[in-house]
């Protein structure tokens, strides 16, 4: 029973330095700290529950996404909670189409990232009142009510209501098995912590070797940098995994598209399952253009993480320009809009395979994938969900990672509160870690 009046929104700036080691680089973002606006919801219900977002950035703007997240508590402060869930189509219309801020979107940006965190604080409340993990709520939902907190705006020309209702009713057949076998053997993943760039040739070796026994089989390598250097560092994890287990490489938007397909043409010879942004994730006929030159090599194209809403994965699935659709649990506007993403993947025929890492998407992403596969697609085939093992020890309810496979999280919400101790530590500027590192860079 949804209950309370938002009576309290706070948002903070949440960083962990790369110079505390542990995290990784590729060929556009060389020097990340990886980092959350961190966005906090209270009711006046008396239950003590509170609500807790994300939005992943990566240092610098994360200032900028707050102000954005302030920008738009008038939108949910003094509201009652059972009046936003209960519309909560009309509620993600309204935070999304505010007659002016939305020129400075619209849907996309900094302003989609901060709706993105409080939309995900409310679904944590939401889960939280009722006493289930977030992808327990969503599974257990009727159809026709999870269908009402989508807005179909936009996209109705690709997916109407009444096609997104069909797919969620065949989803029922069997949904329940499904659950059962999640709950016993996890979601696969595939691990992307063995090979950023800049890492040496005798770390690849040792966290290649590591992974492998622990039991990965499936492996991301960061390329786009320079073309015989991932020449090199391919033929090395490729001759460690060995040929049977599964590739795949990540650009990161770092090439033209001409250049997309003459770099990946050279790199072939290693069979990477797909190659991941490998230009301006604003360009669909680009994309349309790479998957057509590639798929003679059987290279895929996925794409998805810097997708700024419906609209471009509605494009992308339309001209055939991916075979791996990546959600991101922040950088759409939240639950809302990437379940109306996964019920387009499931029309277009196209498998999902969610974007993760940073800080605290993994433990958000794992609830929409599970949901995926026992609601939506009830397939495995050709997906997997990212795993980087960075900074989970901030979270208190962190991923659990057993046989490289997701387990389903059991807790109440969607997994995002971190402990405040570690909010605290890290919080930009003022926190005990930043204040130490920013006076070591005045002297």
């Amino acid at each position: 029973m949804v209950r309370g009046r938002i009576c309290g929104l706070s948002a903070r700036d949440v960083r962990f330095p790369t110079s505390l080691g542990g995290h990784g680089s590729d060929a556009m973002h060389t020097d990340p700290d990886y980092s959350a606006a961190y966005v906090i919801l209270e009711t006046d219900a008396g239950d003590g529950l509170k609500g807790y977002g994300i939005t992943f950035t990566l240092g610098k703007g994360t200032e900028v996404v707050i102000c954005a997240v302030n920008a738009l508590a008038h939108h949910v402060l003094n509201r009652d909670f059972g009046d936003i869930v209960g519309d909560f189509r009309g509620f993600y219309r309204q935070l999304t189409s505010d007659g002016q801020l939305r020129w400075i979107g619209p849907e996309k940006g900094v302003v989609h990232l901060a709706t993105a965190a409080i939309l995900n604080a409310l679904w944590d409340l939401w889960a939280k009142q009722e006493g289930k993990p977030l992808w327990k709520l969503l599974v257990d939902m009727d159809p026709k009510t999870l269908l009402s907190c989508i807005d179909f705006r936009y996209i109705s020309d690709a997916l109407t209501e009444e096609e997104a209702y069909e797919i969620l009713k065949k989803g029922r057949v069997g949904h329940r098995e499904r659950e059962a076998q999640l709950l016993a053997h996890g979601y696969p993943a595939y691990t992307t912590s063995c090979a950023w760039l800049g890492y040496s040739d005798d770390t690849l070796k040792q966290l290649c070797s590591e992974a492998l026994k622990e039991g990965w089989t499936r492996f991301k390598v960061k390329v786009g940098a320079d073309l015989q250097d991932d020449i090199r560092r391919c033929r090395l994890i490729r001759d460690m995994i060995g040929p049977e287990k599964t590739l795949m490489m990540d650009a990161n938007q770092r090439w033209d598209v001409h250049e997309a397909v003459e770099w990946m043409s050279q790199l072939a010879e290693f069979k990477p399952l797909w190659i991941e942004e490998p230009t301006s994730p604003d360009d669909i006929l680009g994309h349309a253009a790479i998957s057509k030159a590639l798929a003679p090599l059987g290279i895929g194209v996925a794409t998805g993480e810097q997708c700024h809403n419906r609209v471009i994965f509605k494009q992308l699935l339309q001209a055939n320009a991916l075979q791996f659709l990546q959600i991101d649990s922040c950088r759409l506007g939240s639950i809302n809009e990437n379940v109306s993403v996964l019920l387009m993947a499931q029309k277009f025929g196209i498998p999902v395979c969610p974007h993760a890492g940073g800080v605290g998407l993994c433990e958000l992403v794992q609830h929409l994938i599970i949901f995926d596969y026992i609601a939506v697609s009830a397939s495995l085939e050709n997906r997997m969900c990212e795993y980087v093992d960075h900074l989970h020890e901030h979270f208190k309810y962190p991923v659990i990672i057993k046989k490289a496979s997701y387990m389903p999280p059991e807790d109440p919400g969607y997994s995002t509160e971190m402990k405040e101790e570690s909010v605290k530590k890290h919080q930009f500027p003022d926190g005990e870690v930043w204040t130490k590192l920013l006076a070591g860079q005045e002297n």
